[in-house]
C-alpha cells in the first residue's frame, strides 16, 4: 500500500475535487431524503412524491455523472503504477468493471426509478423487501457494484490514484449503508405498523 501512496500527489486539486464528489454524493442524497421524509417539502413543491423523487433521482445521476468524470480526471493528472500497467490487470479490470456493472443494473431493474431513487423517503413504498438477484448475493449491491465499477477502471488504467479513489468511494458507501439502513427499516417497521392497525 506504501507503493501506492508512493504514486499519489493527494494535494492535487484534481485528486481532491474527486475526493469531494465521491464523498459528497451520499451525505447530499441522505440530507435532502431525510428532509423530505421529515417535512415532505419535495413532495408538496413539485405538486406530488412521484415527481419529487424523479427530480431528485436525476440530480442524483447528474451528481453521480460528475463524480465519475473527477474519478477519471483524477486517474489521467496523476502517474500509472508499472507493475499494473499489462494486459492481465487491462483484463482483470474489465471483468470487474463488468460485474459491476450487472449488479449496478440488475439492482435498478429490480427496485426500478422510485425504488433506487429514495422514493420510500417520499412515502413511496414498495410492496415487500427485494430478495431476487442481485440481493439474493449481497446486501446493497448497486453500492458494492459501483464500488467494482470504479475499481475495475482503476486496474484498467493502472491507476494508483484510482486505486485509492476506489477506497474512500468503498468508505463513503459503507457510511450510508450505517445511516440508511436503520432508517430505510423504520419506514418499513411504520408501514408494516400502520397496516396492521388497519
Amino acid at each position: 500500500m506504501a507503493r501506492v501512496f508512493s504514486y499519489v500527489d493527494v494535494t492535487d486539486s484534481g485528486f481532491i475535487a474527486a475526493v469531494l464528489s465521491i464523498a459528497f454524493n451520499p451525505f447530499f442524497w441522505n440530507v435532502v431524503a431525510r428532509w423530505e421524509h421529515k417535512t415532505r417539502a419535495l413532495s408538496r413543491g413539485f405538486g406530488s412524491p412521484h415527481t419529487a423523487c424523479y427530480c431528485l433521482g436525476a440530480v442524483i445521476l447528474l451528481l453521480n455523472c460528475v463524480r465519475s468524470h473527477c474519478f477519471t480526471e483524477a486517474m489521467k493528472s496523476q502517474p500509472k503504477l508499472e507493475g499494473l500497467d499489462s494486459h492481465w490487470a487491462y483484463y482483470s479490470g474489465l471483468a470487474i468493471m463488468a460485474v459491476g456493472t450487472l449488479f449496478v443494473i440488475s439492482s435498478f431493474l429490480a427496485l426500478g426509478f422510485t425504488g433506487t431513487f429514495l422514493g420510500d423517503y417520499f412515502g413511496i413504498l414498495m410492496e415487500a423487501k427485494v430478495t431476487c438477484f442481485p440481493f439474493s448475493i449481497l446486501d446493497n449491491p448497486m453500492y458494492w457494484g459501483s464500488t467494482a465499477v470504479y475499481l475495475g477502471w482503476s486496474l484498467m488504467h493502472a491507476s494508483p490514484a484510482g486505486l485509492l479513489l476506489t477506497a474512500v468511494v468503498a468508505i463513503s458507501y459503507t457510511i450510508a449503508v450505517l445511516y440508511e439502513g436503520p432508517f430505510t427499516e423504520e419506514i418499513y417497521r411504520q408501514k408494516q405498523k400502520g397496516a396492521k392497525s388497519n
